[in-house]
């Protein structure tokens, strides 16, 4: 007898059409089911306030910035200087200087806060 004929059976379950199932059902799984949301992590984001600055300390002094500023200028002052661009040498001077002011008013701002925390 044949498999569509009136009588005939169908062949029991052999392991492929087991394996062929588990991958159908995989595929619906994976095609037809919504993905999974990630977990959000609880982190907040870091912002410039006072209350954060008051629990940031200023790890950087004042010498420290002031010298790593001189040290920058005095390298490139120095390159302008050997290829004797004067013009340059009179901008770094003025770029310097200015620089270190404004330097100076963070930094003094800075300590202010400090003090007030």
């Amino acid at each position: 007898m044949e498999p569509g004929e009136a009588g005939a059976t169908f062949p029991s379950v052999t392991p492929d059409s087991d394996a062929r199932r588990q991958l159908l059902g995989a595929a619906k799984k994976y095609l037809l089911d919504p993905p999974a949301k990630p977990a959000v992590a609880p982190v907040v984001p870091p912002r410039l306030t006072f209350a954060a600055l008051k629990e940031i300390k200023m790890s950087r002094s004042r010498d420290r910035i002031l010298a790593n500023l001189e040290e920058m200028y005095t390298e490139a002052f120095r390159r302008a200087k050997e290829s004797g661009d004067d013009a340059q040498m009179a901008s770094l001077d003025f770029a310097y200087r200015r620089e270190q002011l404004y330097f100076e008013i963070l930094l003094d701002v800075r300590d202010a806060v400090e003090r007030r925390g």
